[in-house]
């Protein structure tokens, strides 16, 4: 397979500037590979080649977040089908494959060039492709006389998916194999968790060389975040000290030399701060993620799920399902994903006020002209005294979107308010972050958890592991009874309680871990949405207000970002892949560093994104990305927990 070329080294253009951030570089990477790994044309009007796509799973959800159909279509994709589905021949069009190299992934490449379905292949693996498999492609290629159809052969090096331009996880499939409770399990195997290691850095791996920087990397000693960053510099090595095939040399790094400093890789572990994936949260993303079924940038919702049952006898309405996908061309979306609920609210309430009067706008102006059935060209003839109108009207198709937007966000909102309503999370944000804070607390935890109006027992347990991770001294057994007796007459599965047990005993941390001096203040009633005419009907939900205060992890990088000294992070490793061994540290970055990216090994969630973003944007001039194995929210976390007790 002469033609066939193992590695895609990225071009100058793509890799000349930090400022890209990596969702940019991954998409353009993706566009790239798209017009058969040739940068796209800007300028041309040509017709794009028509072809189509085949992925895998973890092709695709690497793809949704960042190419929607309508832009896969302007690129010449006409279909785009899963590698394992019952794809039928189409003989005159070039296939581009975007897979995983996996054992099942290569014998379903080999059998569609026995059976010639497409005209020409271009296989593009998401992660690099071992030597021996490439033999059986070369191998089964010959054997379907093919060989000169296998145009290109590309590692690509895209095995992470990017959510925001600040924020990457490293899989959405199979993550129970990466899991927080895969790492932590009592019976793990070294082999295992080797396993487990590697995939994460062959993950992190393909991150830094669509970034293409170089990182130096720091982590906590003793445990999973230190395995990582020790396979992870060796890897990092072995590809610089292999400077005919490296991936991070020549014109891609001399254009980068200049524009940037390396980032600084924080590597964290999920076991330092165990509280906060199981906060009740007062954001509007991280709320959508706690409440709503929220994956990949895509909510799913029930259309048609009211509260009341319909009346007797009549059938059920069948509860149709709405997907809404937030991405960052939608601006509400942007400025207000961090934003308190109830600021929210407010935002969603003004925007479709403006936008009736707009509406309205048109309308007048169009019964005005006596023009209410006529179509738009028409409308335009008209002399120049209809210049406002023609302007209301040429504005239509930004209207329409406007309000195609706003709709998405009042039935998102409304949704999420519901649950704040039915069941009090307003009271349970207020009372953990008081826990975490260690402020004065006003009722007594026992009440919150025997008051049936408040939450669901799985809420309750969330409250009831928080007030025992943060707490400086374990309850005493006859306490603990007493709490265990409360949260299982309402219906708690206790087994999460077990496994943090063993947690605390084992984590020295946990008392010192310090949640910063949060606090929230309730800020008075809520002025837009109280009157009347509001869709949001808010009585009774507290209009609280987040106090800016650094989570663990926050304050882990900032130590680290500011050179601040503190025994939390006063031993962290220092690994430097581009320098000679034996050298631990270097002392001349001694001006801090202007961009980091933090990673948790066990898992993430968007409580501490936000934080990080909000920590972000209080520094001058710093970057900063997060990043985690896996993406769950507190009902996700809490069932790992609760494997990991039942043992």
């Amino acid at each position: 397979m002469t033609s066939a070329t193992s590695s895609a080294a990225p071009s100058p253009l793509t890799t000349s500037n930090m400022a890209a951030s990596v969702r940019e570089k991954q998409t353009v990477a993706l566009r790239r590979m798209l017009n058969f790994n040739a940068p796209p044309l800007k300028n041309t009007a040509a017709e794009p080649v028509w072809k189509v796509l085949i992925y895998d799973r973890f092709g695709q959800d690497i793809i949704s977040p960042l190419l929607s159909v309508k832009e896969l279509r302007d690129m010449g994709i006409t279909l785009h089908l899963l590698l394992h589905s019952d794809r039928d021949p189409i003989p005159d069009v070039p296939a581009i494959y975007f897979v995983m190299p996996t054992e099942e992934n290569i014998d379903r490449i080999c059998q569609d060039l026995r059976n010639q379905l497409y005209e020409s292949y271009y296989l593009n693996f998401i992660s690099a492709i071992s030597r021996s498999k490439l033999e059986d492609i070369a191998s089964a290629a010959l054997a379907a006389n093919a060989v000169t159809q296998v145009t290109k052969v590309f590692d690509q090096y895209l095995n992470f998916i990017t959510l925001e331009d600040d924020m990457f996880i490293l899989c959405h499939q199979n993550k129970e194999l990466i899991s927080y409770h895969a790492i932590n399990r009592a019976d793990i195997q070294d082999t295992d968790m080797e396993a487990i290691m590697d995939t994460i850095v062959d993950s992190l791996f393909c991150f830094f060389v669509t970034l293409g920087a170089v990182p130096i990397i720091r982590c906590p000693r003793g445990n999973a975040a230190e395995m990582v960053a020790v396979k992870l510099d060796k890897k990092l090595r072995e590809n610089l000290r292999d400077a005919r095939n490296s991936l991070f040399t020549g014109d891609s790094m001399a254009a980068g030399q200049f524009s940037f400093q390396r980032p600084l890789f924080v590597l964290a572990d999920r076991n330092v701060d165990m509280a906060t994936p199981l906060h009740h949260t007062w954001t509007y993303q991280a709320l959508i993620h706690d409440v709503l079924d929220f994956h990949l940038n895509r909510v799913m919702m029930e259309e048609g799920a009211g509260a009341e049952p319909p009346p007797t006898g009549a059938r059920p309405k069948k509860k149709s399902r709405k997907t809404y996908d937030l991405t960052s061309a939608d601006k509400f979306w942007q400025k207000h994903k961090g934003s308190p609920f109830p600021e929210v609210a407010e935002s969603v309430q003004e925007e479709l006020d403006t936008y009736r009067a707009q509406e309205d706008e048109v309308k007048r102006l169009k019964s005005i002209m006596g023009l209410e059935g006529e179509d738009e060209g028409a409308i335009s003839m008209l002399s120049d005294n209809t210049a406002k109108l023609t302007s209301a009207v040429s504005s239509l198709p930004e209207l329409l979107e406007k309000k195609r937007l706003i709709d998405l966000h009042t039935n998102v909102a409304t949704a999420v308010l519901d649950h704040i309503k039915s069941r009090k999370l307003d009271v349970y944000f207020e009372y953990e972050e008081k826990l975490m804070s260690k402020s004065t607390l006003d009722k007594s935890l026992l009440d919150i958890i025997s008051d049936p109006d408040a939450g669901t027992p799985e809420d309750k347990m969330r409250l009831f592991l928080i007030f025992y991770i943060t707490a400086q001294q374990v309850p005493s057994e006859s306490d603990l009874e007493q709490y265990k007796k409360a949260l299982t007459d309402v219906g708690c599965d206790l087994s999460p309680l077990n496994y943090i047990k063993q947690w605390k005993a084992f984590t020295k941390m946990a008392a010192t871990t310090n949640y910063g001096n949060s606090g929230v203040k309730p800020m008075g009633l809520f002025s837009r949405v109280m009157n009347t005419g509001s869709q949001f009907v808010m009585e009774g939900v507290k209009n609280l207000v987040v106090k800016q205060h650094n989570l663990p992890v926050t304050r882990i990088l900032d130590n680290l970002m500011e050179m601040k000294s503190h025994p939390e992070t006063d031993d962290y490793r220092y690994f430097d892949p581009k320098m000679l061994r034996g050298s631990e540290r270097c002392d001349t970055e001694s001006d801090g560093c202007n961009h980091a990216i933090v990673f948790v090994v066990g898992g993430g969630n968007y409580i501490e994104y936000q934080n990080l973003v909000d920590y972000a944007k209080s520094k001058q001039g710093k970057k900063v990305v997060y990043g985690c194995s896996e993406l769950f929210n507190a009902a996700q976390f809490i069932k790992q927990l609760s494997q990991l007790g039942q043992k």
